[in-house]
């Protein structure tokens, strides 16, 4: 069996003291079959700058630039581009633990 592709979004807003914690966390995964979906809500910190440089580092991050327009529409913008199976979001000022999505998918399969 193909291992599912989970699509994480994160929606961002002025988060450049927390955006690299919170998406290395992400890259950093034991599960690595993951498409990051980087929603830039007009962000005017540098926090957009970070997030364009890191789609030449990492084929499976996609940044979408919008005007602010709030975090749900943020969300949703990024539903647009998930091609996952599974879809799980992730604020900017947050991370997770190093095997999160793949006790996720344990106890999903389970």
């Amino acid at each position: 069996m193909d291992e599912m592709l989970i699509s994480v979004i994160v929606p961002i807003y002025n988060a450049e003291k927390y955006l690299k914690i919170c998406i290395d966390s992400i890259i950093n995964q034991s599960y690595y079959n993951i498409q990051i979906i980087l929603v830039d809500d007009g962000s005017k910190d540098g926090s957009e700058k970070y997030c364009d440089q890191l789609v030449g580092q990492y084929p499976n991050i996609k940044v979408v630039h919008k005007k602010k327009c709030r975090i749900s529409y943020a969300r949703n913008t990024g539903l647009e581009y998930a091609q996952g199976e599974l879809i799980t979001f992730l604020d900017s000022d947050d991370y997770i633990e190093p095997s999160m999505y793949e006790t996720m998918i344990e106890a999903l399969l389970d």
